[in-house]
């Protein structure tokens, strides 16, 4: 019987890497990405780590620090990150018959049975990654998820390591787990960390050589199995086709407070069409949907309500969820409000094929799917996606990304230029 062997691939400091690949003159710089509305730091390269940058950190708390250490700031670019996860994803898959993306910059590979220096196998991922999407990767090999977490850690700090790391059948695991912090290891969260801490488990090792009864009693059957993964029993095999999710959340902060009712319903509609695409993504159909909305948690007065609908057949059909939400809407409304965000909840999902049609239905179903099948594939096309007309023209009330890049890999008007003297 062949044992399991992962190896996580890990994108370093990935949106700061995007943003340096089509921007030489950022190698060897501090560079930092902020999130919505250019709020809070959400990614920094090594060079800014170094200068004590926090992640999550408020923007405006450290606007000096940035000024004073001339550090590059960018605004989220999802199109160009969704883009460049596609593209790392794609060429992993060549190295593997099994993969499961695990997030839009980790993802693991199943290397069971490979005849073959695993290590050298790691530094070749590591290599064409880097060759053909210009991604710098690291390589974690375990016999577990949890240990191949672990191993991509090290991999990361250690220069003799050069981000590549086998853990699988290494004489220096326990030293290794000796090095790592209990709240370092996958699965082990805060409110676990401080009772972790209470019992006397500080690192990894502790927690591997900890009772399981005294761990289950504690964690439950999670905490147990993470005690299991860092002894080497694989108690998570790889997902190639991970579950569907119980639910779909779109939602954004505003770009600047919002009043009128007019302005809620396109952002809520634009919300509720993007859920529709999720939903057909993912061959799902919706039964229940949730809208949402709040104005800013410092005001005082605070105003934070929902609403929630129950569709008579489960669907994905944009026009239903977009109706449903702009009724949503008018019952949370609040005329004297400031509102700072919205957003929409899709629930109960099922197989698009498992829709039950109720009795009274009159819609005709397979119309319905055939429209929205031709909007997905012309907006799949288009830089510019056909709009439903209640999502208005302008939008103000938009999201800022005033630090933003350009959309290099997918807008013909975005493409990188290349200047050329003789």
């Amino acid at each position: 019987m062949k044992k399991e062997i992962f190896a996580l691939v890990d994108c370093n400091n990935f949106y700061a890497s995007c943003e340096r690949l089509f921007n030489p003159a950022l190698a060897n710089r501090p560079v930092v990405v902020l999130s919505n509305n250019d709020g809070c730091v959400v990614a920094r390269s090594n060079e800014a780590k170094a200068l004590d940058i926090g992640m999550g950190v408020p923007a405006f708390e450290v606007r000096d620090l940035l000024e004073k250490n001339n550090v590059e700031v960018f605004s989220s670019n999802y199109t160009l990150y969704d883009d460049m996860s596609g593209r790392v994803m794609e060429t992993l898959s060549t190295f593997t018959p099994q993969m499961e993306i695990y997030s839009i910059d980790e993802a693991f590979l199943d290397l069971s049975g490979f005849n073959c220096c695993l290590t050298d196998y790691g530094r070749k991922i590591k290599h064409t990654v880097k060759k053909w999407t210009g991604i710098p990767v690291t390589v974690g090999i375990a016999r577990t998820k949890t240990l191949a977490k672990i191993a991509g850690r090290i991999a990361k700090k250690s220069p003799r390591a050069d981000g590549v790391l086998d853990l699988s059948d290494s004489p220096h695991l326990e030293k290794a787990l000796l090095q790592v912090p209990v709240e370092k290891v996958w699965g082990v969260g805060i409110k676990s960390t401080i009772k972790l801490k209470k019992m006397g488990i500080h690192t990894a090792l502790d927690l591997k050589n900890a009772d399981i009864t005294r761990i289950k009693t504690a964690f439950g059957i999670v905490g147990a199995r993470t005690v299991y993964e860092l002894r080497g029993d694989c108690c998570y095999p790889l997902q190639s086709n991970p579950p569907a999710g119980k639910s779909i959340c779109v939602s954004r902060m505003f770009g600047k407070p919002v009043k009128s009712l007019d302005e809620l319903k396109q952002a809520v509609s634009t919300y509720a069409a993007r859920a529709g695409e999720k939903l057909r993504e993912q061959k799902l159909a919706a039964n229940s949907m949730t809208v949402f909305l709040n104005t800013s948690r410092f005001i005082k007065g605070r105003y934070f309500n929902s609403h929630t609908v129950t569709f008579d057949t489960a669907t994905n059909d944009t026009r239903d969820l977009i109706n449903s939400a702009c009724r949503c809407i008018e019952i949370l409304y609040r005329g004297r409000c400031s509102f700072k965000k919205c957003g929409v909840v899709l629930n109960n999902l099922i197989p698009q094929q498992h829709t039950q049609p109720n009795l009274f239905d009159n819609s005709d179903r397979q119309r319905s799917a055939r429209l929205m099948q031709a909007i997905d594939k012309i907006n799949a096309r288009l830089n510019c996606p056909i709009r439903w007309a209640v999502e208005g023209l302008d939008q103000p009330w938009q999201v800022k990304f005033n630090r933003r890049s350009q959309r290099f890999t997918t807008s013909f008007s975005e493409l990188p230029t290349v200047a050329v003297t003789t």
